[in-house]
């Protein structure tokens, strides 16, 4: 079955197109990242495809049944802002509501506030939460009925380090156990840290991408002798630069356990060697002309 199937889809505001002519199709679970810089048109896309904003023209289809189809939403979540919440309920409100609505047993509410961290604060008053207790919420409100397609608008927006490894987790899981993923983030290292499929958005269009044929690994590293380091592997045809307190190197054909043993047959010191893999920076610069 498709997960998503998108044909000509146009949005426009007044006589701004927005969304021009969009096709996308997704047949497998996994996660895809949707990116652009403010302002063109994520949230728009994310609110036309589940028909909170109807578009201008084209089809959309979710789970096999049109978006216009209320009933997708038994097997489509969609976490949108905090605007959603209701001050005065609690946690344990807004959950009990989409159990009651749905028709899902509410033994589920537990499970997932235990799955996403937030079973101290269930009972407390959503106006007192903080920015990140308030993420927590929308993401057990959108993963309670166990979604076959899930939709994110910034959920990693508030997190602390500790949250944002947390929700990390489980959107890995979920790809895992045959969810479907569509994020939107601005936060590029961490969309980096689960998926290689990004959705630019651009002009109005979607450029999909496979970061695999993008990602360059670079080592950093911090020597006892820079000079010295720089000199010997760049004629050993390393591709070297230089960084504030170190270098950078790009292994190639090169084994990294080979540049160690060159360095230490010179008696030059490693003092520190990080990894870095650039993917989705890199080709956001050269979409968007950074």
């Amino acid at each position: 079955m498709t997960i998503l199937s998108i044909n000509n889809l146009s949005m426009s505001y007044k006589k701004q197109k927005v969304l021009d002519n969009i096709n996308l199709t997704i047949n497998s679970p996994g996660i895809w990242a949707l990116v652009g810089p403010n302002g063109t048109g994520k949230t728009t896309f994310l609110n036309t495809v589940t028909n909170l904003i109807p578009a201008t023209s084209g089809k959309v289809t979710l789970v096999g049944k049109p978006n216009t189809d209320t009933s997708v939403f038994k097997e489509v979540a969609f976490l949108q802002d905090n605007t959603v919440l209701f001050d005065y309920l609690n946690g344990y409100d807004h959950l009990k509501y989409i159990c009651e609505v749905q028709k899902i047993n509410k033994n589920r509410i537990q499970e997932v506030a235990k799955y996403v961290g937030m079973e101290k604060y269930l009972k407390k008053t959503v106006g007192n939460y903080s920015l990140g207790m308030k993420q927590h919420l929308l993401l057990a409100m959108t993963i309670i009925n166990k979604p076959k397609l899930l939709l994110l608008d910034e959920p990693l927006n508030g997190l602390d380090p500790t949250s944002a490894i947390l929700m990390r987790k489980i959107l890995l899981e979920l790809a895992d156990q045959g969810t479907t993923i569509i994020l939107s983030s601005h936060n590029l290292s961490e969309i980096d840290r689960v998926t290689k499929q990004i959705l630019f958005l651009k002009d109005g269009q979607i450029i999909e991408e496979d970061m695999n044929q993008h990602e360059t690994t670079y080592y950093h590293f911090i020597v006892s002798d820079l000079v010295r380091a720089v000199k010997l592997l760049t004629a050993e045809n390393y591709q070297i630069g230089q960084t504030e307190h170190g270098f950078k190197v790009v292994l190639g054909s090169h084994l990294l356990q080979h540049l160690f043993d060159l360095l230490k047959k010179e008696k030059i010191d490693i003092l520190d060697v990080q990894k870095e893999i650039v993917g989705s920076e890199k080709r956001y610069e050269e979409i968007f002309e950074v």
